[in-house]
């Protein structure tokens, strides 16, 4: 399949024109919005969702079968976020708080990227692996490694309160992310085909429907972020995009390395190229106050999400059926 159909796949699935609808509804000012208990809802049923499809799948292999990959996704959740801080340390010159904060960002997951990258996956006939939802789950610690590394920087750091390492990694924990993933999974890997199939024409028939609306909403988010480009500057534009690429395209080759199938390898580095704009801002803004949101914010939200979505995605499959 070549370059060129794979890009239009992608850019004429439904969920990308949702997504473009809503940064066109956004731009010309529209009426359109969606309630916060709607939206709220919609990110439980899809994390949920998610959760639950990838437990049930995972309970068809033994964990001995996929070791060498969580080996692989726990060595990732270290290096990823030291690779990141150092880098837009040494090259963009940040402070510590900064440079953790964006490591952050980019050491998480989008969870939206995420379910965006199995659908895609899906429609072009090469579905990932069902434990995928395991390793998203994984990647959230990589809020926890950065928001570390910012502590040993600033030794002197008050270690009471919301930035101590205790609270840091109970919000972790705690967070809807984890949750919802890690307890769809358990719910799904023990209540088996039986218990399932009473629950999958609600989590399978509606899952495209609910992420299309929600990508809606999300493409009127980031285009209010993107107005924020100024507050970046130019080296956080580039960041956003040449970072989430590279970093993208490791993990497809990494994933056809420990013997993923074209769709998990694929997956796997969009999981690698995506940033958290959800969980890892409220993370931040409790541990290092002194970061600016406007930075980490819109470049996670307004500059590597969008630039994902319409190209890294096309880029990340069609490097994956290449080296299938």
């Amino acid at each position: 399949m070549d370059g060129f159909h794979i890009l239009t796949t992608n850019l004429l699935s439904p969920l990308v024109l949702a997504f473009l609808l809503g940064i066109f509804a956004r731009l010309v000012k529209s009426e359109i919005s969606l309630p916060d208990g709607v939206l709220k809802f919609m990110s439980i049923y899809l994390l949920l969702s998610i959760g639950l499809k990838g437990g049930h799948e995972l309970a068809q292999v033994s964990l001995q079968e996929i070791s060498h990959i969580l080996i692989l996704t726990i060595g990732l959740i270290f290096l990823i976020p030291c690779f990141c801080f150092f880098l837009v340390r040494k090259l963009g010159k940040f402070d510590v708080p900064n440079a953790a904060a964006i490591a952050a960002h980019y050491g998480s997951v989008s969870s939206v990227t995420f379910f965006t990258a199995l659908t895609f996956a899906k429609e072009m006939g090469n579905p990932a692996e069902g434990y995928m939802p395991a390793i998203v789950a994984l990647m959230e610690w990589g809020v926890v490694v950065s928001l570390l590394i910012a502590r040993f920087y600033t030794p002197s750091q008050d270690t009471e309160g919301g930035g101590s390492i205790k609270n840091i990694i109970i919000d972790t924990l705690r967070g809807r992310g984890i949750i919802l993933l890690s307890g769809g999974m358990l719910i799904g890997y023990f209540t088996g085909d039986s218990g399932y199939n009473q629950v999958a024409p609600f989590y399978d028939e509606l899952f495209r429907g609910i992420l299309m609306l929600f990508l809606l909403e999300m493409g009127m988010t980031a285009a209010g972020q993107m107005k924020e480009f100024k507050k970046v500057g130019w080296f956080m534009v580039a960041f956003g995009t040449v970072y989430p690429l590279f970093i993208g395209m490791v993990g497809v080759v990494l994933g056809g390395m420990v013997g993923m199938s074209v769709g998990g390898a694929f997956v796997f580095g969009a999981i690698l190229a995506s940033a958290s704009y959800i969980d890892a801002p409220a993370a931040c803004r409790a541990a290092l106050p002194t970061a600016n949101p406007g930075i980490y914010l819109t470049a996670s939200l307004g500059i590597t999400f969008p630039f994902n979505l319409l190209v890294g995605l096309p880029i990340f499959y069609k490097l994956a059926v290449f080296l299938g």
